[in-house]
């Protein structure tokens, strides 16, 4: 989305009559999430050669976007000639700087990590920021040696702090 798009005008929209007043414009429409969401499935059963996934949902933020995407990944299992078998794990993540001042990570929940060696692994994570706890993320868990790991999030967000971290999939919207 670019800075000056002006969004949508509201009355191309039904929304809650108790946001009446507080909403400017509409940003993104559903339907367009909806359909976002079901293509991100369908290139990650792509990209993922229609194996078995491990999903690890990064709470808070991403428990929505995660359960719609797992729906769409399980359609696109139901109608293929593979079944393609999902365990969906959650987790936290906590930044906290330590003594030296450095960012540290700490993994709230989720089963076990060692229990994803071997797995194909996806993130599920609403919106990557400055990319620097993905990536403490990943390292973390590359030290359990997942056959593949990668990354689906909803938004990216344009920060000049970031570190150019981008995710396998995500919803791209200009």
């Amino acid at each position: 989305i670019m800075d000056d798009w002006p969004g949508y005008d509201l009355n191309l929209f039904t929304y809650p009559q108790h946001y009446y007043g507080d909403l400017e414009y509409v940003l993104i429409p559903h339907g367009i999430i909806v359909d976002r969401i079901e293509r991100l499935a369908k290139d990650i059963m792509k990209d993922i050669g229609y194996s078995d996934i491990m999903v690890l949902c990064v709470l808070k933020g991403g428990y929505k976007f995660c359960a719609d995407l797992v729906e769409h990944l399980k359609n696109i299992s139901r109608n293929s000639d593979r079944f393609v078998s999902m365990k969906v794990d959650f987790i936290r993540l906590k930044s906290y700087r330590n003594d030296q001042s450095m960012g540290e990570m700490q993994i709230i929940g989720g089963d076990d990590l060692s229990t994803l060696a071997g797995k194909n692994v996806l993130i599920v994570e609403d919106v990557v920021g400055t990319g620097r706890t993905m990536k403490a993320l990943l390292s973390n868990i590359a030290k359990y040696k997942p056959s593949m790991v990668k990354v689906a999030s909803l938004l990216v967000k344009r920060t000049p702090r970031s570190d150019g971290f981008r995710p396998d999939s995500h919803m791209r919207h200009q």
